[in-house]
């Protein structure tokens, strides 16, 4: 797991697109309030949502599998119940890494992902982070 700063910097340097798995259309909630600053950064975000068909514009996907382009970080707002299935995706599609959200606290979906090869970050927030290293 990456808890450092220079491996969390590293991390975002080297990202491109990220897939938003539980992002919100509605703007007050922190998925969405996350994805926008990631766009403003330069990132390509990727909305999943299965309760949407479009959010800021962008094509919605019902979950990772569906999506058509490369994922290089899979940024998890879910419950940490939630978060089993999404790692196994995340696997399936060739995400290369993996950042839980504040809150979404799963050491088993975490050590499923690394085992995988997948570079992981849990309990911090990509924008808290981006705003602090890069």
């Amino acid at each position: 797991m990456i808890e450092d700063d220079a491996g969390l910097r590293r991390l975002l340097e080297n990202t491109r697109n990220i897939a938003v798995v539980g992002m919100s259309a509605n703007p007050d909630r922190p998925s969405n309030e996350v994805a926008q600053y990631l766009r403003r950064a330069g990132y390509t975000v990727i909305p999943v949502n299965p309760a949407y068909r479009e959010i800021l514009g962008e094509k919605c996907y019902p979950g990772l599998r569906e999506v058509p382009v490369e994922i290089d970080l899979v940024d998890v707002f879910r419950n940490p119940d939630d978060v089993m299935p999404i790692v196994e995706d995340a696997i399936a599609v060739g995400a290369k890494s993996l950042w839980l959200q504040l809150g979404v606290i799963a050491p088993g979906a975490v050590a499923r992902a690394e085992a995988a090869g997948l570079a992981v970050v849990m309990d911090r927030c990509t924008k808290i982070e981006h705003r602090r290293l890069v």
